[in-house]
Formats: structure tokens, C-alpha cells, sequence
């Protein structure tokens, strides 16, 4: 099928794009989206300290978390499990009530309180609570009041069943079974008034109960029961919740929060939400045993050990400054690249991979620094944006084929790993320099022209002054009319075309690449719009009315693909086509069918909430976006950086939230609490990944970041505390060891 030639009524659309005066890059007069300010937050921290053997029971008292195992109990020091005394048996519960601590072993009881252990029972008991100012302990026949050190029965006769717990509610006392709750009154256990709505979940296990406030939280095998005066309703994964076997609850540290362990992952509830902590970056396994809370911390007692979560005072500005920090203490910076990181077995060292796509990753950075500059004004931040640029003229510089960038650039004999698969999974294209110090990468592809395109375009606008616009016009201009005069592709040493660098009609009318029709059209249309608009240079005027006689605006539409095909990594490069070509398009009858194609491409991916297409979006339409969701987005990357484990298709709660559409698959996008920092390639709807073996690189972040700064989706922090909205350097090195090679060649400004 070859494209529709359709006459186009634009005559006058390229002398209209000539006379432009840009300047800034545009912001949007006033956008349907609300602005949010990056208020203070608290920022999860995660660590993990893993042991030999399950951790049983926590409990914290006096800011001290004290651990119970198969050993006694033990107090956390650090990040050092330390002996505390008391019973030198298996201790299965915790409890902190009325300033000290009990401890439940196999058979005891025992109380620490001013800094001395008490036996006070040989018997066995299973839990405690605070009833009405006392302390009650619960053996598996009888409750008891403690009077002083003694323990005072409140009934005589023992319940039908063993009593497994017991939680004060209602100025009553409640107790739970294996398989039922009852209360005390009297003197007798009362089953048959507990409630007269609802019920537990039917056959379920019932294994913790806790009170808050008006609220008796049950955890059970099928969900969180509440029981609400004498009505229960089960919170299931329609309602939320993660994970539905539950196994624990504990009170949160903020008045009106709380934790809730299971069998795989620990869960906050908070705000009417429910945040998941999952094995590997939280815990250190699946089973959660046991949780309690600090001043600000949460301990999770796991099977395989401690999982420690706490929060602290952040502005999202502060988040970007300690991912510059991380990206410096982890040698991700060598000659204006950035890279992620993998871990070398041999070495036993982390070393920096040289991807495929070097170019197009230190295009985001340059991004960041681009529009972070736009924001403070700082020139130590320009200063780093035209370091990155250089190194994109020297990814064109290099390659020896004017106007054809390397992918990436790697030192002849660096400690690096190097990318050994190329385009579709043929053989890496490495090729030496004539001087022996480099390696540059070829078969370079679409992805690579995308990123320059987008990232020069910004530059320029923003950064460049002098001789740098010079630089930046030459860099589109080269790269640009390499396309154009090699009948739109970009054409490797072998003179051939690359595998992925084609936008000629040839291409994209055989099977291969006809459903790249529509994303590759509207690439090469955007190239072109933007270097007439730079440059000035009616080359690249002729270039486009060629495309528009082609059709290639025609195919722009329906560029997205959703089936049969879903290509997730296509979205990045469909966005930085848009930013060009949204920005200095002026003709009405084509910026309907690109605004028509933005649209349609914002429906399907609007779902998954990622801040760097949402605030695109915005700032090219001004239409209304969730703004709230994606500043919380951001709020909820790690600070660590490591692509630990994740396991999500587990959950109960993967439902398509209301308000939205999920044209690709049948359960919502996961938060960067669940994934982890990542490029905005990656596939969002993903539910499991990582593997703990490669650190990523949060360029990702300041990009999105900086960004909505600079177009005013975000407001900047109130605050002038420097604690809240910048981080002190270490000069600590934690990652990859600094580059020690030569240095990047002068490339001419």
C-alpha cells in the first residue's frame, strides 16, 4: 500500500514558520491544568537487614525496636541484631503496652521494664493489650488483669475454643479465635451479639485484631475485617487492598494510619489509600510476621529478616539534588554520558554499561539541565548543560559520515561493559577511531535522531548563547540533511541504511515497516519542521513540503499503536517528536492532526500516570492532566536506585482504577514505590521485573522534574530551609570508580 498523495491546504505554512521569532519555549496561556506546589513530604527510605532465620515479633519502646526469634529477644542496634536478655527461647509476640515490654515465649511470660527483665508466669500466654488504663494478658484458656505483678482472672469458666489474641474495643474486651471473634461481658464470652451486619470472610483464618479508634481491624486469610459497632465489611483488592492474606496489623505513626502485614509484602494505610512495600527493595522476604511503628519508622519482622521503612521531611527539589548526588557518588558521569550501572560477578564491582542508546539518555540530562537552568539562572548548571551538548556534536563528530551520530562512544580498554547486541538482535556494530583511543557504536537508529532532535531544540531555546546556537543549528543542520540527502535514512559506513533509521517511503510501505508508518512519518516531519525553524535553511522547507506531498501527515493519527502491536518504548519517541513539532507547527489544517494524534496517543497512555508524558502533554495543549498524580509520581521514586526485584502480577488490587481505559492490558500501571526508578522507555504496565543487578540512572526524574518547573505545572518549594530543598556533596564513591580515561576531544565551541 503505498501513502495517500492528499492535496493539502498549507500553502503558506512554511513562510509562516519562517517568520517565527522564538525565543523561550512557549508555556501555555492559561492551561485548563491546576498548578501544584512541591510542598514538604515525607519521603519513604528503605534498608533491609537479612538474617539466617525468620524474625518472629518487633515491638518498639522508648524509640528502641526490639526483635523477638527462635533465639529470645534481641535489640536492634544499627543495623546489628544485638541479645537483649529476658527469655532464652523462642519469643513469638511483642507487645509494648504502659512503658515497658512483654515478651511471649513458648511457655512464660515476661515483662521488661527500667531497663531490668521479670518473669511474672511459667504458663503460656499468646498476647496483651491496654483495657480501660490496665494491662490484660491473654493465656490460650483465660484473660487476666495485672495487678501489679500479680494476674487476676476476669472470668472462671475457659472459652469453647484456645484464644489466640485479644484488643480492647468499645471499652470491651474482644478475643479472637482461629476462626471467630467474641467479647467478655459478665464474666462469659459472648459470640451471637459481636455484630448484626455482615460477617468475617467465610472460612477464613483470623491471625491479629487491633483497635483504632472507632474501628476493630481483624486480619484474616481473606482480606482486612472492620468491624464498625456490630457491622463488619471485609476490605478486599476491589477495595484496594494489596495483598488479601493477610497476616498482621499494627498501628501506624501518624494518628490515623496503619500497617498491615502479609504473606507477601507489608502494606501502609493511609488517606484512604494503601501503599505496598514488596520483597526485594523493602523486605528481605515475602512473609511478614510481625510490624511496629516508631517515630516516623516502620519495622517489618520478615522470614528472612528486618525491613526497615522510614520517612523523611523532602521537597521534590531536594529529590533532584540527591539524584545528582547519587549520579556523581555512583560514577554514572564520564564524558558528558550518563550511564546505568551493572554489576561485573569477575570484578566484583559495579562498572558503568555503554548502551545502545548513550546519546539518547545523556539527551534527557541535557534536558534537566536545560530547563533547570531556564528555572534558577544558575550558571554552574549551564555550564553543565553545554558540557552535555559537546558530547552530543561529538556523537556526530566522531563517526567520521557527516551528519550520522555514534550511539554511544566507549574508551578503548575502560572498565565498562559494552552493549554485544545491536538493532533487532544482530551483532553489535563497535568501531575503532583511526587513533586507537575509541569505540563508537553504529547501526544507529530513529531512537538516537529523536533524542538529539528534542534535546538541540531545548538547548538552544534556553541555554545557548553565541557560538553554542551556531553549534546547536549545525548539529540539526548535519544530522538533518544526512537524512534528507540519503533519501531519509541515515546510511552506516557500509553505505547502507541502518536497520531502524528509515523513513523512506520504501521502507515504510513493505510489511518490515509499515506499522511504523505513522510514528517514522511523523519523526521525519518533525525533524524537518524543526531544523527549517532553527536554521532558516529552505533545504529543509523543500524536505517537508516533499514529506506533505508523500502523505506522510496523513498517517500522523493513528501513530500509537495498540493492537495488534504495543510497542511501550515507541511512546518515548513519539513524545519527542511531538515536542518539536507541536512547538514550531503554525499551520492550522496540520496542527489538527498532530494536536488529533497527541489526543489519541494521551488516551491510551495517560493511565499510567508518568510524569514526564504528562507534563508534556500539558505543555503542548494546555488541556487539564492530572497534575496531582504525577507530582505524587515523583514523590514516590525510591531514593535507591538499584533495580531490585519487584513482583506485582501477585496482588489483588491491579484492577483499572475508575476514570480510566486500559486499551493495552487488564490491570493498572504500577507506582515507582513497586518498580523503581526507570527510564521513560520503560513498559509501565509491566507487574514483575528488576533482579537486583544494574542501577539506573535518575536522569529520568530530573528531566520530568525540572521540566514541570519550567513550565509551571509545579510551583517551587515555600520553604527556604536548605535541609528541605538541597542535599550536602559527600565525595563519598559508592558505585562505578571514576573515569580515569582520556578526555572528549575539542569538538569546535
Amino acid at each position: 500500500m503505498r501513502f495517500a498523495i492528499v492535496p493539502v491546504i498549507i500553502a503558506s505554512a512554511l513562510s509562516v514558520l519562517a517568520g517565527v521569532a522564538w525565543g523561550e519555549l512557549p508555556r501555555p496561556e492559561n492551561p485548563l491544568w491546576t498548578p501544584v506546589r512541591d510542598d514538604v513530604y515525607l519521603q519513604e527510605v528503605g534498608r533491609t537487614i537479612e538474617t539466617p532465620e525468620p524474625l518472629l515479633a518487633v515491638a518498639v519502646l522508648d524509640s528502641v525496636a526490639y526483635i523477638g526469634n527462635a533465639h529470645g529477644v534481641h535489640r536492634l542496634d544499627g543495623d546489628t541484631l544485638t541479645a537483649a536478655g529476658g527469655p532464652a527461647e523462642s519469643v513469638r509476640r511483642l507487645k509494648s503496652l504502659n512503658g515497658a515490654l512483654w515478651a511471649f515465649p513458648e511457655r512464660g511470660l515476661w515483662r521488661f521494664a527500667k531497663g531490668e527483665w521479670t518473669k511474672l508466669s511459667d504458663e503460656t500466654f499468646v498476647d496483651a493489650c491496654t483495657h480501660l488504663g490496665d494491662v490484660v494478658i491473654a493465656s490460650p484458656t483465660h484473660l487476666y488483669k495485672l495487678e501489679g505483678d500479680v494476674l487476676a482472672p476476669l472470668h472462671d469458666n475457659p472459652p469453647p475454643t484456645p484464644i489466640r489474641g485479644v484488643a480492647s474495643y468499645a471499652e470491651t474486651l474482644y478475643i479472637r479465635h482461629d476462626d471467630r471473634l467474641a467479647f467478655l461481658h459478665g464474666g462469659t464470652f459472648q459470640y451471637y451479639f459481636v455484630n448484626d451486619w455482615g460477617h468475617l470472610p467465610l472460612g477464613s483464618i483470623v491471625r491479629d485484631a487491633m483497635t483504632l479508634g472507632g474501628r476493630l481491624l481483624v486480619a484474616t486469610d481473606k482480606g482486612l475485617a472492620q468491624l464498625r459497632g456490630m457491622s463488619f465489611v471485609t476490605l478486599t483488592g476491589k477495595d484496594g487492598l494489596c495483598y488479601e492474606d493477610t497476616t498482621c496489623v499494627a498501628k501506624g505513626f501518624e494518628k490515623d494510619d496503619f500497617w498491615i502485614g502479609a504473606k507477601r509484602g507489608a502494606i501502609r494505610a493511609v488517606n484512604g489509600e494503601f501503599h505496598y512495600f514488596g520483597y526485594q527493595r523493602w523486605i528481605p522476604h515475602d512473609r511478614v510476621n510481625a510490624i511496629a511503628c516508631g517515630d516516623r519508622v516502620a519495622y517489618i519482622a520478615t522470614d528472612g529478616g528486618m525491613g526497615i521503612v522510614s520517612y523523611e521531611p523532602y521537597t521534590l527539589q531536594k529529590k533532584a539534588a540527591w539524584y545528582e548526588r547519587w549520579i556523581d557518588e555512583w560514577g554514572m558521569r564520564r564524558l558528558g554520558f550518563i550511564s546505568s550501572l551493572t554489576w561485573d560477578a569477575q570484578r566484583n564491582e559495579w562498572i558503568r554499561f555503554i548502551s545502545d542508546n548513550d546519546g539518547g539518555w545523556a539527551a534527557h540530562l541535557l534536558n534537566a539541565y536545560c530547563f533547570k537552568y531556564a528555572v534558577t539562572k544558575d550558571p554552574n548548571v549551564r555550564e553543565q548543560a553545554v558540557d552535555v551538548f559537546r558530547t552530543l556534536r561529538w556523537c556526530e563528530q566522531i563517526s567520521s559520515i557527516p551528519g550520522f551520530p555514534a550511539r554511544a562512544i566507549a574508551t578503548v580498554g575502560e572498565p565498562s561493559m559494552l552493549a554485544e547486541t545491536g538493532s533487532a538482535g544482530l551483532p553489535s556494530e563497535w568501531n575503532p577511531t583511526p587513533d586507537g583511543k575509541w569505540l563508537w557504536k553504529g547501526d544507529t537508529s530513529s531512537d538516537e535522531v529523536d533524542a538529539h532532535m528534542q534535546s538541540t531544540m531545548i538547548f538552544y531555546e534556553l541555554v545557548a548563547q553565541g557560538k553554542e546556537k551556531d553549534a546547536a543549528r549545525e548539529h540539526l543542520r548535519r544530522i538533518v540533511g544526512h537524512i534528507v540527502d540519503n533519501g531519509w535514512v541515515l546510511r552506516d559506513l557500509d553505505g547502507k541504511p541502518t536497520r531502524w533509521a528509515r523513513w523512506d517511503p520504501e521502507y515504510l510501505q513493505r510489511p518490515y515497516g509499515y506499522e511504523a508508518r505513522g510514528l517514522n512519518g511523523m519523526e521525519a516531519l518533525s525533524m524537518v519542521t524543526l531544523t527549517h525553524a532553527i536554521t532558516g535553511d529552505e533545504k529543509f522547507n523543500a524536505a517537508r513540503q516533499q514529506l506533505l506531498d508523500w502523505g506522510y501527515h496523513n498517517e500522523v493519527l493513528r501513530q500509537k499503536l495498540v493492537f495488534p502491536v504495543v510497542t511501550h518504548f515507541d511512546d518515548r519517541l513519539a513524545f519527542l517528536a511531538y515536542h518539536p513539532l507541536l512547538t514550531y507547527e503554525r499551520d492550522p489544517a496540520l496542527r489538527s492532526i498532530y494536536r488529533r494524534s497527541l489526543e489519541r496517543s494521551w488516551e491510551v497512555k495517560r493511565i499510567e500516570t508518568m510524569p514526564w508524558f504528562n507534563y508534556l502533554y500539558g505543555a503542548l495543549t494546555g488541556n487539564e492532566m492530572d497534575n496531582a498524580r504525577a507530582l505524587k509520581n515523583l514523590q514516590e521514586w525510591p531514593l535507591d536506585c538499584r533495580n531490585y526485584t519487584y513482583v506485582n502480577s501477585c496482588r489483588a488490587d491491579l484492577q483499572v482504577p475508575d476514570g480510566f481505559i486500559n486499551y493495552v492490558c487488564d490491570w493498572k500501571s504500577m507506582s515507582a514505590r513497586n518498580i523503581g526508578p526507570s527510564r521513560w522507555d520503560n513498559d509501565f504496565l509491566r507487574l514483575d521485573g528488576g533482579g537486583g543487578k544494574s542501577v539506573a540512572d535518575p536522569s529520568a526524574f530530573l528531566d520530568a522534574y525540572w521540566m514541570a518547573r519550567y513550565y509551571g505545572m509545579v510551583l517551587p518549594p515555600e520553604t527556604k530551609d536548605r535541609n528541605l530543598i538541597d542535599v550536602d556533596r559527600s565525595g563519598r564513591q559508592l558505585g562505578a570508580k571514576p573515569y580515569d580515561g582520556p578526555q572528549r576531544p575539542d569538538v569546535g565551541f
